[in-house]
């Protein structure tokens, strides 16, 4: 098959390594795979970038030739930096700042209806996972608008890793019920994607309109998830809906020793390790690092039998002592087989969360033999089986979470039982592979029934 998959980046968070893990097996099992993307930040030639900026008018070329020759005096002349900024953002852009300072949705990307271009050859299939990206100015890399378009030419896949297809503009709606009605009167414009004026309920209604244009095959990594398509505006474009579960590479993830682990990262031997895996853990909106720390605290002043030490990978900053412990912060690990190795050398993995879809990292530290104790938000409850595999509380229980995971910390027979429980569910539901083949299956059976709709 001729396989075209289009997302805001090719490395990056969980929907970046999801789309590139199916990308790379793809391309592995003999089909043609390509990867679209509005950022691209590796040098693969199958990985594709969506080139908007070529769109550009005469005026936007004029405005981003006058800010280039600023740049010799960007740090020597106070201001040049934000001229630069503003002539190559906003004055060379004036639709695109009009919208962003109205509140609506950026979808000034050109480039979007020229996505068949790109491949040489028309791809079988389109499969769009994140169809938004990015702060201001430039907010997004998709004209969304193009979704009609697109799939009347070619049968085209969504995959949401969020919620933002059903909103007004937030990624997650952390508790709100206005996007099954309209959105408006939006609680918090803050949340990504933000949006500087109330603009939900146009948002919103715009993207009902491409909707109900569009014929979509739509897929969710959890029933929670799928249970919001369903209710939401989306639900009328659906040819077929399917609820897939993301896999982990069980190459690079599976268990270890912890002896092994630790020497290679530096850790100690005789001490406790928790592991909490979070991009810009203290500051992502959709973490709960309040949490973790006040859980931390709990655990050092709980447990005496040795020191705890609290691993945040994700985050930089130094490391702060608590009672009987610390939390020492490393920055984000690119290398995926590194950060299997703080999974391998962890005694739990606590995951805390206001919101979270379907978290890579609980999968991969279950994956690793390492029992998770984490919030019951979203979809989080579909991958851990509570009593079995880790231990589930209350989204913000602090001291809920600190009592599960002294529970495990005193008890190294039942760590051991859940952690190989965890291994068994992981290769039996959660095997990349699987994840890989049921898409595959599908695509295949979507190619079918396109082929002969048309014929007929």
């Amino acid at each position: 098959m001729r396989i075209l998959q289009v997302n805001a980046y090719d490395d990056g968070g969980g929907a970046e390594a999801v789309t590139r893990q199916l990308f790379q097996a793809y391309r592995c099992l003999g089909h043609r795979s390509w990867l679209a993307v509005g950022q691209k930040r590796s040098d693969d030639p199958d990985i594709l970038t969506i080139p908007n900026d070529a769109f550009r008018s005469e005026w936007g070329e004029r405005c981003l030739a006058l800010g280039e020759l600023l740049s010799p005096l960007v740090g020597r002349v106070r201001g040049a930096w934000r001229l630069r900024r503003l002539l190559q953002t906003w004055v060379a852009h004036p639709k695109r700042w009009l919208d962003l300072y109205l509140g609506r949705e950026n979808f000034d990307f050109p480039a979007a209806w020229r996505l068949l271009d790109l491949t040489d050859g028309r791809p079988d299939i389109v499969h769009c996972h994140n169809l938004h990206g990015g702060w201001f100015p430039r907010g997004g890399f998709f004209d969304l608008r193009a979704l009609s378009w697109l799939s009347r030419q070619v049968p085209t896949v969504m995959t949401l890793h969020d919620t933002w297809l059903l909103s007004g503009h937030c990624a997650c709606t952390l508790g709100c019920e206005r996007w099954k009605t309209g959105c408006g009167d939006c609680p918090d414009l803050t949340i990504y994607p933000a949006i500087s004026r109330d603009a939900t309920a146009y948002n919103w209604r715009r993207k009902r309109a491409i909707y109900a244009k569009s014929t979509l095959y739509v897929a969710t990594p959890s029933r929670w998830l799928m249970e919001r398509v369903q209710k939401s505006m989306l639900a009328a474009s659906l040819v077929e809906a399917r609820v897939i579960p993301n896999g982990v590479d069980l190459s690079i993830f599976y268990p270890a020793g912890k002896e092994e682990a630790r020497s290679t990262l530096g850790l100690p031997q005789d001490v406790k390790v928790l592991l909490f895996v979070a991009s810009a853990a203290k500051r992502n909106m959709f973490k709960d690092y309040q949490t973790i720390h006040a859980a931390a605290i709990h655990v050092g002043a709980g447990f005496q039998g040795q020191r705890v030490i609290v691993v945040v990978l994700g985050e930089s900053g130094e490391t702060e002592p608590f009672s009987n412990g610390e939390i020492r912060f490393i920055p984000f690990e690119k290398d995926r087989r590194t950060v299997a190795r703080f999974y391998q050398a962890a005694d739990v993995y606590v995951h805390a969360a206001k919101a979270d879809t379907f978290p890579s990292t609980v999968l991969e530290a279950l994956a690793c033999g390492t029992p998770v104790v984490a919030t019951a938000v979203d979809g989080i409850p579909e991958q851990v089986d509570d009593g079995h595999t880790g231990f589930l509380v209350l989204g913000g229980d602090a001291e809920g979470m600190a009592s599960r995971i002294l529970q495990l910390l005193s008890d190294d027979v039942l760590r051991r039982q859940m952690g190989a429980q965890a291994v068994e569910v992981v290769r039996r539901r959660f095997d990349l592979s699987q994840q890989v083949h049921t898409y595959l299956d599908w695509y295949q059976e979507i190619i079918s029934r396109w082929s002969g709709q048309r014929s007929s």
